[in-house]
């Protein structure tokens, strides 16, 4: 039973995502989490000397209060005890979970930058990180058994749920203590895309003295992510011309990550954000053998500027669990993806787009203003990106054992040799096969990304 992707448990509510679903996720997550409090079994996962409480957070989808109570009625059913958060960004309980000793972990409910349909569950141990490969397998296989033999739940002792959504207060302190500058004089558009962004995100920029106009401020289930967000930038380039804003910032559903627009309305993706971030913890000799850890996805021109500065650029698979467990095992600050998980370990534990906004908000003023940043930074190659729909999730997964698309994979890294890359997976989050092709040349890269998804769709996408 596979059920965790590359960002937790994920999919669409009701026919792969369900309540009677969520509740076992909680009641299978909740005695692995247990008995692992109880032996040294997975150091990234727990923390034996914290108490019996795990917090819980959603953002605004309309299916969050029903799983959410699917999966707390899971954990109190295994003992815990669950404090549950409410409407909140998804690093606040992974803050709450790394700096409280009263929460031994945490619990999101929300599918991040995917449509309202969906929904997911993300997991998060004592120490703030997602939980490990070895850890969810063992909820998975915990799960399975508990589906083939029907066994009900032989606990005697229940955990107890209560309320605590004033706990974000501790989160929207530690934002607002991050930085140093006060922002006055900036003129800041903010796209919250109906989501849990809504929550702090306006209340932090103005405590901190920026002039704020929002976007999509209100929380919206039915609404987010939808034509707004980092999923479509247009609105937010739009007011950010009209009201002769510095810059603004589109934040995904759930709030872990952020793209920003400079005065020109020009896109600042997550290797800008890497790139200016770490120039400047460079300068203050604050980034160990001078490294960013990023993925496959970064950008061959960002790549060279940086090393241009005489850093080293690491990369790693896609996805946010990947860059943090190579951040941990180099010693890494600084980390994130192209589609704007940025997390810097100086100031957090986990990826955050409300602290990578203060922070590019932070340089701007100190600095230049957002677009003479933009200037001073790199040109990147020409990068497109083209998903095709593969409802197959086998075939999504087995894709390597197509061997007429692995042949054209080859033919197209040969042709393109170090003028350039190609990158095709499957998507960890939805039904996607993703298609990367960067090179020297814009006719060049659309020759090869047309040439691989039209394969894909002959191969793969069933009538």
């Amino acid at each position: 039973m596979k059920l965790f992707g590359t960002d937790g448990i994920r999919g669409h509510v009701g026919s792969f995502l369900t309540a009677s679903l969520a509740l076992e996720v909680g009641l299978s997550a909740g005695k692995i989490l247990k008995d692992r409090a109880d032996r040294d079994a997975c150091g990234q996962c727990h923390n034996s000397q914290k108490a019996n409480v795990i917090a819980i957070g959603q953002d605004s989808r309309t299916s969050g209060d029903m799983l959410s109570a699917a999966i707390s009625a899971g954990l109190t059913a295994a003992g815990w005890d669950v404090w549950h958060i409410g409407l909140c960004p998804t690093p606040a309980v992974a803050f709450l979970a790394a700096n409280s000793p009263e929460i031994f972990g945490g619990v999101m409910i929300s599918a991040s930058h995917n449509p309202p349909e969906d929904n997911g569950i993300k997991f998060f141990g004592a120490n703030g990180t997602k939980l490990c490969g070895e850890t969810q397998q063992a909820i998975e296989a915990v799960l399975e058994s508990r589906s083939q033999t029907n066994q009900a739940n032989s606990s005697t002792s229940w955990g107890k749920y209560h309320e605590k959504s004033h706990l974000i207060d501790r989160y929207q302190a530690s934002l607002e203590n991050s930085i140093a500058t006060n922002l006055s004089g900036l003129k800041v558009v903010l796209d919250l895309a109906w989501g849990s962004a809504t929550r702090v995100s306006l209340e932090v920029f103005r405590n901190l003295g920026a002039e704020v106009i929002c976007l999509h401020q209100e929380p919206n289930g039915d609404h987010i992510n939808v034509n707004c967000g980092s999923t479509d930038l247009a609105p937010l380039r739009v007011a950010v011309k009209e009201h002769g804003a510095d810059m603004g910032f589109a934040f995904d559903g759930d709030a872990d990550r952020v793209l920003a627009v400079d005065s020109n309305g020009r896109v600042v993706d997550g290797d800008y954000i890497l790139y200016l971030w770490g120039q400047e913890l460079l300068e203050h000799n604050q980034l160990p053998d001078s490294a960013i850890v990023t993925t496959v996805m970064a950008n061959l021109g960002f790549e060279l500027a940086w090393q241009k500065l005489g850093g080293n650029l690491v990369r790693t698979a896609v996805g946010d669990q990947y860059v943090h467990a190579e951040m941990v095992r180099s010693g890494a600050m600084l980390g994130g993806e192209q589609s704007g998980h940025v997390l810097c370990r100086h100031y957090a534990v986990s990826g955050d787009g409300l602290l990578a906004a203060l922070h590019l908000a932070a340089l701007a003023k100190q600095k230049a203003p957002l677009a003479e940043l933009m200037d001073q930074s790199f040109q990147p190659f020409p990068q497109l990106l083209k998903n095709v729909r593969v409802e197959d999730r086998e075939l999504r997964r087995n894709w390597q054992s197509c061997d007429v698309l692995v042949q054209a994979i080859a033919l197209a890294e040969q042709d393109l040799g170090d003028r350039g890359r190609v990158l095709v997976r499957a998507s960890g989050t939805e039904p996607l096969m993703r298609v990367m092709v960067e090179a020297e040349t814009l006719d060049l890269a659309q020759h090869w990304t047309n040439s691989l998804t039209g394969l894909i769709e002959k191969q793969f996408v069933r009538a």
